[in-house]
């Protein structure tokens, strides 16, 4: 029987497709294919239908999809209703989902939150931990995978990230001995906790000091591909069992794969799936 913790599924997931390609779904009504906008009459229906094009073209080559709740969000209550949907048929192709809403909210509220991505069918969620353990703990009580913001991509990260505190450690380093302890007793016999981290891909400098901290961690590893990250930024963040299938990195990408520009006699699927698949053979070149 397959088991029932998120990290194993991914793990599984990664080991099936053969490389820890994760697609982010950032959907903007004012980027999507000009057929999808003239087709729906809405900014909702739009958007769900190139959400699901999406997971149609990319499903082989994805360990995962991450769609990012904000983009959903604005559209109002039919934007939350058409992610519950996404969700659901990524979730149909066996595909696990990390939903990308960072929550940061402690105690009674944290748990409403932990219910509420488990209603919507997510396996785990990104969480903000700057509140303390009590932000983390009611998502894996819920049985969800968590990714706990230690090391983002964003460049003006470092106002906080960076700084050093008395102990002599940064922010990032306190962070990520948090993960750990707080992931500790969420490990599976894989080696690896259902308790993970964000690491962005453009601050792998400090990514060997931080596997070193986390090494029962898989790393959600945003900053590929637009942002500027390549495959050979991952090398820092590769966890040292060789035979883990994706070395414990989960490398997203959303507007180079989803929004990947036409080639000739292409559609816009055909573009998505190109652009997985050449993400999927560039990072099986470091792993």
């Amino acid at each position: 029987m397959p088991s029932s913790r998120f990290v194993d599924r991914l793990i599984q997931r990664t080991a099936d497709v053969g490389s820890p390609v994760c697609v982010g779904l950032d959907p903007v009504a004012g980027k999507l294919p000009d057929e999808l906008r003239a087709k729906f009459g809405t900014d909702v229906e739009a958007v769900e239908a190139f959400c699901l094009g999406v997971i149609e073209a990319s499903a082989e080559f994805a360990a995962a999809f991450k769609p990012q709740s904000a983009c959903f969000e604005r559209l109002g209550a039919p934007g939350f209703a058409a992610m519950g949907r996404v969700i659901a048929q990524a979730r149909k192709l066996g595909v696990p989902v990390v939903l990308d809403a960072k929550r940061g909210d402690i105690g009674i509220s944290a748990t409403h939150y932990a219910e509420a991505v488990r209603a919507l069918g997510a396996d785990a969620v990104t969480v903000n931990a700057y509140l303390g353990p009590s932000t983390v703990m009611p998502y894996l009580e819920a049985g969800l995978g968590v990714f706990v913001l230690v090391r983002t991509s964003n460049p003006d990260s470092d106002e906080v990230q960076s700084q050093k505190l008395k102990s002599g450690e940064t922010v990032a380093e306190r962070m990520a001995g948090l993960v750990r302890t707080l992931g500790s007793s969420h490990v599976t016999p894989t080696g690896m906790s259902d308790a993970g981290a964000v690491i962005g891909l453009t601050k792998s400098a400090d990514g060997a000091r931080l596997r070193e901290l986390m090494p029962e961690q898989v790393f959600l590893v945003p900053g590929y591909g637009a942002q500027g990250g390549g495959a050979s930024d991952l090398k820092p963040l590769l966890s040292s069992n060789t035979e883990l299938p994706g070395r414990g990195v989960l490398v997203n990408a959303s507007r180079s794969v989803i929004y990947a520009p036409t080639q000739a006699n292409e559609s816009w699927q055909d573009a998505v799936a190109r652009a997985a698949r050449d993400m999927t053979s560039d990072l099986k070149s470091v792993l």
